[in-house]
């Protein structure tokens, strides 16, 4: 793995546990990420905290709410890049690509929430950007989803299916403990 690999977290906020998102899979998710920012911080490769910050009235992550406050297990430190966003893309009216190509950092590695949602649109646009861009299948999570004929999917194959989505034509999905040894 790149020295300069940016380990980018998205969403990773208090607004995630509210009841109102329902069941959720891969309840070590934070575990994972607390690892990999562990690691990126001792080796001083390059981190950046997407947070989402909602215009939507009855989102949990609306701005200036106890939601939108980071959860504590991946609190930035005052160095670390932080990228307020409004949609679901942290690529869409951030400074996220520019600070990315004026610092030269190609490999991104990406962890967070919502698997189907924040994390693969973002991970799609940095894969037609031309992103060297890998996804960590348990350092990520969502929730139990139902489809257009109320049909309800459990957390862990709506996860299973985002991946796939992602893997190989956007990303490269890997786990924590792989990427850990390639460090």
């Amino acid at each position: 793995m790149q020295a300069n690999a940016v380990l980018i977290i998205i969403d990773v906020q208090k607004a995630i546990a509210h009841p109102s998102w329902g069941r959720r899979n891969n309840p070590q998710a934070e575990v994972n990420i607390a690892k990999l920012l562990a690691a990126w911080r001792n080796t001083q490769r390059p981190i950046v905290h997407i947070r989402h910050l909602s215009n939507d009235p009855s989102s949990t992550y609306r701005p200036y709410l106890e939601g939108a406050v980071f959860k504590y297990v991946v609190r930035p430190k005052h160095h670390e890049k932080i990228v307020d966003k409004h949609v679901q893309c942290a690529f869409i009216v951030t400074d996220l690509e520019l600070w990315l190509r004026n610092n030269h950092y190609q490999t991104l590695i990406i962890t967070g929430v919502i698997t189907n949602n924040s994390v693969e649109a973002t991970v799609r646009v940095a894969g037609n950007l031309g992103f060297d861009t890998y996804v960590v299948s348990n350092a990520t999570a969502t929730f139990d989803k139902l489809d257009l004929e109320q049909t309800l999917h459990p957390a862990e194959r709506v996860h299973a299916l985002a991946l796939a989505n992602m893997h190989q034509e956007y990303a490269t999905v890997i786990d924590t403990q792989t990427l850990l040894k390639n460090l």
